[in-house]
C-alpha cells in the first residue's frame, strides 16, 4: 500500500506543536529529520537534542485528502506561517530494501561481519553472521568498526571478555569466534540482551555467552574489556570498568568523538597505560592495559 508523507519545516521550538497537529490530523507515525544538515553531538544528561531547523514528517495512508490536511495544518499555526508539503511515498517492502543494502564487512585481517541472509564472501575466514534486529550494532558505524578491528588484532585465545553495552552482541560474539573462552555481555536494555542471545545462537556460541543487566555483572575480573557506548557514560563507568578488568588486562573504549578523547584518556589513565589513539572519521578508539596496582 502506498503512503503519503506530509512534511513541515519547523524551528526547534515549534517541533512539539507540529508533532501534535500531525497526529491529530491522522498521521500513523511522526518522525523528525535534519532540515539543514546540522550535526548533533552527544547531549548533556537529561537533554533532548533537536536541530535548529527540523523537518517534522507525518506518515498518512494514501486515501487522505492531502490538500485539505495541509490547509488544516496551516490554520492551526495562524498567525504564523508553516512550510508544509505532501509527497507520495513509493510502495516498497522496506525490510527487504534495508536487507538488500546491508553487505558483508571486513574488520581487520581475519574477521568478516556477514548479514545472516547473505553467503560469506570468504568461507574460510572468521565469519560473524548478524541479524541486528532491534538492537544497535551492525559493524557499519566507525565506533563499532574500530572495536572490531582492535579485537581482530588481539590474541584472544582462552580469554575472559566483558562486552559492556553489548547492543546486538557483535563485539562479544566476535571475541568468541576469534578464540575467547567466555563473554559476559552487559546492557541496560532487555531488547539488546535478547538480540545478543539470538545472534549468539546464530553463530553457535550461545553456550559461551552470558547476558546480564549492569547490576547482575559477576565480580570475576576479565582479561579483555570492550565498551562501545558514549563518552559521558564511559566517564561515569570508569571506576567500575577498571574494577572489572584484571591487572595486565586490556581495554578498548569507543563511542567517543575526537574532541572528547582527551577527557577519556585523562580519566582512564588513573588505571590504564593508554595506547596511541585510533581515529575513523570523527570517532576514536581509546585502548590500554590495566596497571598492576
Amino acid at each position: 500500500m502506498p503512503w503519503i508523507q506530509i512534511k513541515i519545516d519547523a524551528h526547534s521550538d515549534q517541533v512539539g506543536q507540529c508533532e501534535d497537529w500531525l497526529l491529530e490530523a491522522g498521521a500513523e507515525v511522526v518522525t523528525l529529520e535534519d532540515g539543514a544538515d546540522q550535526p548533533l553531538f552527544e547531549p548533556p544528561p537529561g537533554a533532548t537534542p533537536l536541530w535548529d531547523h527540523t523537518r517534522v514528517v507525518g506518515l498518512f495512508q494514501a486515501g487522505i485528502d492531502s490538500e485539505a490536511t495541509i490547509a488544516w495544518l496551516k490554520e492551526q499555526a495562524e498567525p504564523e506561517t508553516l512550510d508544509v508539503r505532501a509527497e507520495l511515498l513509493e510502495d516498497k517492502d522496506w525490510e527487504r530494501e534495508w536487507m538488500k543494502n546491508f553487505h558483508p564487512i571486513q574488520c581487520g585481517q581475519r574477521l568478516w561481519i556477514c548479514p545472516s541472509w547473505r553467503e560469506p564472501p570468504e568461507p574460510d575466514a572468521v565469519n560473524l553472521k548478524l541479524d541486528p534486529g532491534l538492537a544497535f550494532g551492525t559493524g557499519t558505524h566507525p565506533t563499532t568498526a574500530l572495536c572490531l578491528q582492535w579485537l581482530d588484532s588481539q590474541d584472544l585465545e582462552g580469554k575472559q571478555v566483558i562486552d559492556y553495552g553489548c547492543g546486538s552482541g557483535i563485539l562479544g560474539i566476535a571475541a568468541l569466534l576469534l578464540g575467547a573462552r567466555e563473554v559476559v555481555a552487559v546492557d541496560n536494555d532487555p531488547q539488546a540482551l535478547t538480540a545478543t542471545r539470538d545472534n549468539a545462537q546464530r553463530n553457535d556460541v550461545n553456550d559461551r555467552i552470558i547476558t546480564v543487566l549492569p547490576e547482575q555483572v559477576p565480580e570475576a575480573q576479565a582479561d579483555i574489556m570492550v565498551a562501545n557506548i558514549l563518552a559521558q557514560p564511559l566517564l561515569q563507568l570508569a571506576p567500575r570498568l577498571a574494577q572489572l578488568t584484571r591487572p595486565g588486562g586490556l581495554i578498548a573504549l569507543s563511542g567517543i568523538l575526537q574532541e572528547q578523547a582527551g577527557q577519556i584518556v585523562e580519566c582512564y589513565q588513573q588505571w590504564f597505560e593508554i595506547d596511541e589513539i585510533q581515529q575513523q572519521e570523527d570517532w576514536v578508539r581509546v585502548s590500554g592495559r590495566r596497571k598492576a596496582s
